[in-house]
């Protein structure tokens, strides 16, 4: 077998396994893409309706104490309502945190091949020189 027909295997899969990978990139990107957009899209409505309806509790709150603890009652709704933010802020942040990393699944069969490049070529070509040996 010649060098330059091993060189050419050679060339045809790492084009092969690059055309694969690029393959598995953009179906992963398509699924992250529309997984985001069914999330904002759910998010966008939620705080739709948050905001509505807690700007009706607001209201009706402070009008009960409206004649006699105004000021407490506006003061506490605006306590309640950071507080709450800052609950689900945490929330939307472990969340993303605890989330795969975009690509991922691709990104590790990158590095599968890098292995088998550095590891696999190299134990096949030793074992090619015991057999000519």
């Amino acid at each position: 077998m010649g060098v330059v027909a091993t060189a050419g295997r050679i060339g045809a899969t790492l084009v092969a396994m690059a055309g694969t990978r690029l393959e598995l990139a953009a179906v992963e990107f398509q699924e992250d893409a529309r997984r985001l957009l069914g999330h904002l899209a759910w998010t966008l409505l939620a705080v739709f309706l948050a905001a509505g309806a807690l700007l009706l509790a607001a209201l009706f709150v402070i009008a009960i104490f409206w004649d006699t603890y105004r000021l407490q009652a506006v003061g506490g709704m605006a306590v309640l309502f950071g507080v709450l933010a800052g609950i689900i802020l945490m929330k939307v942040r472990a969340s993303m945190t605890a989330e795969a990393p975009l690509l991922s699944a691709t990104l590790a069969e990158l590095r599968n091949d890098v292995d088998y490049l550095r590891h696999g070529l190299a134990q096949h070509h030793a074992e090619a020189t015991d057999e000519q040996a």
